[in-house]
């Protein structure tokens, strides 16, 4: 049996290693944190792409029944909105939703599937040959963990300790200091979650639908480090600052100062080690697109891992840097452009940004764009010369006439063939559907809902020996 090592037990830990364990892999999960959910959250919202992430392992509804507010409309500079109703998928939304709710969710999934996570343990060396790779860690009490695995997956955050023992570098630096965040109740709530900038700095306030909000906000003229102590005074002066008025801003679960960074790691993969979410690349929260890229991460690397594991293309891992990596710089500036734009000082230039945006959110086309590009639902892996173009394109959902959504029988990791011949071989691991639109020729799609092949229907078994590994 496959085994692989997943240091590190946030949501894209938590998520690769649930992928991992249904497609039959040994799994061990090492979190140097202890035990028990914790309420302190960077991370507030779930973007399209990744709500279709969670729809294709069954995770949708539960998320959606926790404690959260669906907004479809984004407050951007001067009166503009980036209007994400308009997104082809079936959540056109921003899910406001605390990072503990997503994974207590997760958290759940492993625990079906006999998953244990192993709290307090801390890794302290990491050694790879051609055969695995062995992982040493300090247990709760000190004691030494010593594990053998085929592959090791640091999930572990913008410290990665195993990004260090691999030496890759971390290259960037820092963008904004002295972000504040705090979670309070409010006597007098806004009607709908609100942001505003001005040149002294800027504020965004959300609902978690459970009596909270969510407070981002940066004062240009209260720049501190990330250890220095911060009141609710503060982040209240803040948003009046940027709107005028504190709404009451009261009983704090949480509050917390930090500074943003933007930085990437060249390679998300050193042999048998690979890297994910913050660990390979971390920017600025602006459009909140940081946990959605990791939980993207982690839903591209899953599959690789374990059709790896079946005898696929040794060449499938590559995929995944090559992937992924374009994806994070891209992250990089987008939301570096947002936070630029958001952190403007010359009132000429602020004036012009307030002008120019309504004008440019105005425009349907650009709309859909740029809502495409920070949902997630516009990524595109290319297809290479000679393939089809439909090639690394994102596939949506689709009802089939039995009912049965497109989605749902890509869950538990597996491949949809649509329109092709059935082959009974691959049975366990290929869902064999009907034919969606007017393409003539099938097409193979991936557990991740993106496109991994399309050809004449004699050169689908290749292609599922390529892809899925051996029947």
């Amino acid at each position: 049996m496959a085994t692989t090592v997943v240091v590190g037990a946030g949501p894209t830990g938590l998520l690769l290693a649930g992928d991992l364990a249904e497609a039959g892999l040994d799994i061990t999960v090492l979190e140097k944190r202890p035990a028990g959910l914790s309420n302190l959250s960077r991370a507030f919202g779930v973007h399209a792409r990744t709500m279709e992430v969670f729809d294709m392992r069954g995770l949708a509804d539960e998320l959606l029944s926790q404690a959260s507010y669906k907004m479809d409309r984004i407050a951007a500079f001067g009166n503009a909105e980036l209007d994400l109703s308009v997104l082809p998928t079936g959540f056109p939304y921003l899910l406001v939703c605390s990072q503990t709710n997503i994974e207590r969710v997760l958290l759940d999934r492993l625990a079906k599937l006999g998953v244990e996570i192993r709290y307090g343990t801390e890794v302290t060396a990491l050694a790879q040959d051609a055969d695995g790779v062995s992982v040493t860690a300090a247990g709760p009490d000190g004691e030494a963990v010593r594990l053998r695995a085929d592959h090791a997956v640091g999930c572990d955050g913008v410290h990665s300790t195993v990004r260090d023992l691999v030496g890759l570098p971390y290259p960037g630096g820092p963008v904004l200091k002295s972000i504040m965040l705090a979670d309070v109740e409010l006597a007098e709530p806004p009607s709908a979650p609100t942001v505003n900038t001005n040149r002294d700095g800027f504020a965004f306030i959300a609902p978690f639908g459970d009596g909270f909000w969510r407070i981002t906000a940066w004062n240009r003229h209260d720049q501190a480090d990330d250890d220095a102590p911060l009141r609710l005074e503060q982040i209240a002066a803040a948003a009046r600052q940027a709107f005028g008025t504190d709404y009451g801003m009261r009983s704090p679960r949480w509050i917390s100062r930090f500074h943003s960074d933007e930085r990437q790691v060249p390679r998300y993969r050193v042999g048998r080690v690979l890297l994910a979410g913050d660990a390979a690349h971390c920017h600025t929260p602006a459009g909140g697109q940081g946990m959605n890229t990791g939980i993207q991460d982690a839903a591209n690397l899953s599959w690789r891992l374990a059709a790896f594991a079946r005898g696929a293309d040794p060449g499938m891992l590559d995929g995944y840097h090559a992937e992924r990596h374009p994806v994070g710089e891209e992250v990089l500036r987008s939301s570096g452009r947002m936070a630029r734009m958001a952190t403007l000082h010359s009132r000429p230039a602020v004036a012009l940004r307030n002008a120019l945006a309504p004008l440019v959110l105005g425009s349907a086309g650009i709309t859909r764009r740029v809502a495409m590009q920070v949902s997630g639902l516009g990524i595109d892996y290319g297809s290479r010369a000679g393939e089809a173009a439909i090639v690394g394109a994102r596939v949506p959902d689709h009802r089939f006439p039995d009912g049965a959504r497109l989605f749902e029988r890509l869950r538990g990791g597996r491949f949809a063939v649509l329109g092709g011949p059935e082959l009974p071989a691959w049975g366990e691991h290929v869902a064999f559907l009907p034919a969606t639109g007017r393409r003539s020729e099938p097409v193979l799609v991936r557990p991740d809902g993106h496109a991994a092949w399309s050809g004449a229907p004699d050169g689908l078994e290749r292609a599922l020996r390529t892809w899925c590994g051996t029947a």
